[in-house]
């Protein structure tokens, strides 16, 4: 909605035209102290999921202690193992690990048999068909279920995804909301000029926060 000047009529007094243009000017400026307001609340509210130079073994342990809580199928050595690869997945791809570790709480609950409804699989649970296409990205040997079922390809798989959906979107929110209902989808939404759902995103955000 665009602001324009009060209509002045013609021959209004002097003074009541600079009462009126002082008026104007005020509303201009407050409605920008407000618009400032607005954005830097938003600012606030809105984490920051990029890499923050975090102390490598400390974050290390950190994730390890979060697997070893939640995961049920992996043995100690293996959440150990997986802790630095995510931390160092996500580091390469500038993500705060914590943003990792809460899109894995929300699509498998840190199982890494768990297999959806809809057939994706794994820790990040991926569709085949998009993990196998990855794989061949990342020059990783495509083998089926035994590539899904591996822990350290399908993080290194999915945190790729993941990144891929960034850059095509340029906005975490709506690339997340792609990773739950697939790039095609949201695009078709984005064309119609229809909402997107938002309710994935916000429970990613609880999980980073309560993690």
């Amino acid at each position: 909605m665009e602001l324009s000047e009060p209509l002045i009529r013609k021959g209004s007094p002097p003074y009541l035209l600079k009462l009126k243009r002082s008026g104007s000017l005020f509303l201009r400026f407050f409605l920008r102290i407000s618009l400032v307001i607005v954005i830097s609340s938003l600012s606030i509210h809105l984490p920051d999921f990029t890499v923050k130079t975090p102390n490598r073994a400390q974050t290390i342990q950190e994730i390890a202690g979060i697997l070893e809580k939640y995961s049920k199928d992996l043995d100690n050595e293996t959440r150990i193992d997986l802790a630095e690869a995510i931390y160092e997945e996500s580091v390469y791809y500038n993500h705060d690990p914590k943003f990792i570790l809460a899109l894995i709480a929300i699509e498998s609950s840190f199982q890494n048999q768990s297999v959806s409804e809809k057939g994706a699989k794994g820790l990040m649970q991926l569709m085949p068909y998009v993990a196998e296409s990855l794989a061949k990205e990342l020059g990783i040997e495509w083998d089926g279920d035994p590539t899904l079922f591996n822990p350290f390809l399908n993080i290194r798989m999915g945190i790729h995804y993941l990144s891929q959906l960034i850059l095509d979107f340029d906005d975490v929110r709506i690339a997340l909301v792609a990773y739950n209902y697939g790039p095609t989808y949201v695009k078709s939404l984005i064309e119609k000029k229809e909402s997107i759902p938002v309710h994935y995103y916000h429970r990613i955000l609880t999980a980073y926060q309560t993690l």
